[in-house]
């Protein structure tokens, strides 16, 4: 099976969020249209899937949500029974066709890489010019 068949198409550009704060800026910018909320890198070993989770669930944003497990096939597994219907993993770990299969079977998607990102740790959201530029990266108008 290919990466992605019969799942939902991922998101070409996401955002890099790094609290719940950005989480809101990014949702008020967007006003409704699609975006996508990347965890950083390997979240999930240090401030867990319920951490990231929870800067979600506030903006009933989950379904917004993409997890980087890295290279931790638990991780991912635990993100997918958590309702991340998509989730980052390296591709050239064992466990990773496995856990494309039960993705798809959860309606999910297993990614092998994630999509290129803004990271808003780089950005100021409280200046005009920080909301320009992460509206430029999402070509919001």
């Amino acid at each position: 099976m290919q990466v992605g068949q019969g799942q939902p198409r991922a998101v070409e550009r996401a955002v890099i969020i790094q609290g719940a704060a950005d989480v809101a800026a990014v949702l008020e910018l967007a006003a409704g249209r699609p975006v996508a909320l990347l965890s950083p890198p390997g979240v999930a070993g240090y401030l867990g899937i319920a951490g990231f989770a929870a800067m979600l669930h506030p903006h009933g944003a989950l379904h917004l949500g993409i997890l980087d497990a890295s290279d931790a096939p638990g991780h991912a597994l635990a993100a997918l029974r958590a309702g991340f219907v998509r989730v980052v993993l390296r591709p050239d770990l064992p466990g990773f066709p496995a856990l494309v299969e039960l993705a798809s079977g959860m309606g999910a998607l297993m990614l092998p890489m994630p999509p290129p990102a803004l990271d808003l740790a780089r950005v100021d959201l409280a200046k005009a010019q920080g909301l320009r530029h992460l509206a430029n990266w999402l070509d919001l108008p």
